[in-house]
């Protein structure tokens, strides 16, 4: 299996896995007969434990080298978190259980970041068309579990989810990190020696403001669009479309980071995505939205795929896993819990359309900012 078909299939799995039954959780905790506040906690602890668990291990992996060991067993106890999960009703057990789960979870995608871009070696211009692998992944496993949930009980998709993560431990094991500069990683502060550097503070914030777009879109894209009047099948078709979006742009993402460089590229993804929830503020048609949501690929795929190349190419040595993990924590963990959260009061306030209209003007002010910020930086 060549290097590049490794990290595919990896993401394949792994992005199939999240698709098999993080969209089931709130309902599953619905028939449990949770609260509001209960499934609210349950559903917001998971970006706050991303904040902690990832770094944690992401430094302790670069400090000792051991980053195979540490991916390996994060995935074999989230297979077994996964199995347990169904059986348990009482709300501490589940607390607790949703807890473990994502400690060992959160790190997977920062630790398989790493291992691409590293395996992909002078080639890692690359890492889009690899990293595509999880978007089909994706794709695939929510048809196929959605096809099946309507015939078997709920508590299938944990299992399944648990299968296809153990098939990631398996493949995980074939992944390559560089382990080579465990003695730089032992010196000092690694959190410290990054965020000192002005530039890795600007690339933070743009990932900061990245992660709260996508929580925006990924939480409230369907009630706005029920906002608007759109039909079941209106919205199944929208995140289809998004999906489907990603594609093309994965596959060229090399020749915009060719073009513009990875942190132009993320400027530039961070321009769409403000574009694009401007568009979605102005629409009243629900037909509109879904058009718009063919800039879907423009957005946060783009960024994501740009960030983890100027990560690496920026990472002090020995610290390449560090920095993966600092990007992820930005996005997945810092804004996606300030996404998840504003957006949840400026719903609740102004309504789904009026939401993205302002999210949209405040990306664009975000992007104002980096771009005088970094201008000036630039001439010190």
């Amino acid at each position: 299996m060549t290097k590049k078909l490794i990290s595919f299939t990896f993401f394949f799995l792994f992005f199939a896995a999240i698709a098999a039954f993080s969209p089931y959780l709130v309902i599953h905790f619905q028939m449990l007969g949770f609260s509001g506040s209960q499934i609210g906690l349950l559903t917001g602890l998971t970006p706050l434990i991303t904040v902690i668990s990832v770094p944690l291990w992401t430094g302790f992996a670069d400090k000792t080298g051991r980053h195979r060991l540490i991916t390996a067993i994060s995935l074999l106890l989230t297979t077994a978190g996964l199995l347990v999960f169904p059986f348990l009703h009482h709300f501490p057990a589940v607390l607790a259980s949703l807890l473990l789960i994502n400690i060992f979870l959160a790190p997977v995608g920062a630790f398989a970041n790493s291992a691409a871009v590293f395996m992909l070696g002078d080639e890692k211009d690359l890492y889009g068309r690899v990293r595509l692998g999880g978007t089909i992944g994706y794709g695939l496993s929510a048809l196929a579990v959605g096809m099946i949930v309507e015939s078997h009980d709920l508590q299938i998709t944990f299992w399944i989810a648990a299968g296809l993560i153990f098939l990631c431990f398996l493949v995980g094991l074939l992944l390559q990190f560089d382990d080579e500069g465990v003695e730089q990683a032992m010196e000092g502060d690694n959190m410290a020696r990054l965020l000192k550097s002005p530039l890795w503070i600007i690339f933070l914030f743009i990932a900061l403001l990245g992660g709260i777009a996508m929580a925006m879109t990924n939480n409230y894209f369907y009630p706005y669009l029920s906002e608007l009047g759109a039909r079941d099948s209106a919205m199944g078709l929208a995140l289809a479309v998004g999906t489907l979006a990603e594609v093309p742009v994965m596959l060229v993402a090399n020749r915009f980071i060719g073009r513009f460089q990875a942190y132009g590229t993320m400027l530039l993804a961070l321009f769409f995505t403000g574009l694009r929830m401007v568009l979605f503020g102005l629409t009243n048609d629900p037909t509109m939205a879904v058009v718009f949501q063919l800039l879907n690929g423009l957005t946060i795929p783009l960024l994501l795929v740009a960030g983890v190349d100027y990560a690496d190419d920026h990472a002090p040595r020995g610290l390449r896993t560090t920095a993966q993990g600092l990007f992820n924590t930005a996005v997945m963990g810092v804004g996606a819990a300030l996404g998840g959260f504003i957006g949840g009061l400026l719903l609740s306030n102004i309504g789904g359309q009026s939401l993205f209209l302002v999210m949209g003007f405040f990306t664009f002010a975000g992007l104002a900012a980096v771009f005088l910020v970094g201008q000036r930086v630039n001439e010190l």
